[in-house]
């Protein structure tokens, strides 16, 4: 499904393949023989997505554009399933395993694997080569890498990349209810979306 959004559409070259279930919003630009599988989603909010040659997005992925923080993928990159890049910079031949999650601002060097449940967090950033374990988070620039149970030291590192105002554009405290009125207010610009023929 192509969908216009903001007044920009999708570009998909010929050699590329979306399946029909597949949705492709707004300012994606696919690179070549790029594929996108069942179910996934590449949505350029405000911000663009783009995609080198020789991608993969398995089913169910997200991939979202931002503002300040385009989704970049890179050549030769495999995006697994339920995984979820939000305008992070992926670079080239990166593995992205099942349920990996890569946040605004956040960059994955060349040949980086991010394993299974793993998650590269705001303004972080992977050297390249770094392998991100199964369920691991790393933060910071360059990344630190933690396991699951060092949460009290990953907080220390987390709370300085700033999530809230790099997500959503609003100081550290701010009320849910002040977030969510502002998340509603964006995201009913897809209200003005249109359906693509081709």
């Amino acid at each position: 499904m192509l969908i216009a959004h903001r007044g920009t559409r999708p570009v998909v070259p010929e050699s590329a393949y979306v399946a029909p279930s597949a949705v492709l919003c707004g300012a994606v630009v696919l690179g070549e023989r790029a594929r996108v599988l069942h179910g996934a989603v590449l949505t350029a909010e405000d911000g663009e997505v783009r995609t080198g040659v020789d991608v993969v997005v398995m089913e169910n992925a997200l991939i979202r554009g931002r503002a300040n923080h385009p989704a970049v993928l890179g050549d030769a990159v495999l995006i697994g399933p339920h995984a979820h890049i939000n305008g992070a910079r992926i670079g080239d031949e990166v593995f992205v395993a099942t349920g990996a999650s890569a946040f605004p601002g956040a960059v994955a060097g060349a040949g980086c694997e991010l394993r299974i449940n793993s998650v590269l967090h705001v303004n972080s950033r992977l050297e390249p080569g770094t392998v991100l374990p199964i369920g691991w988070i790393a933060a910071g620039d360059p990344a630190e890498l933690f396991s699951p149970d060092r949460h009290d030291e990953l907080w220390e590192k987390q709370r300085g990349l700033d999530f809230p105002g790099t997500v959503y554009g609003v100081p550290r405290g701010t009320p849910m209810r002040t977030i969510m009125a502002r998340q509603a207010d964006f995201y009913g610009a897809h209200r003005d979306d249109r359906l693509l023929d081709d």
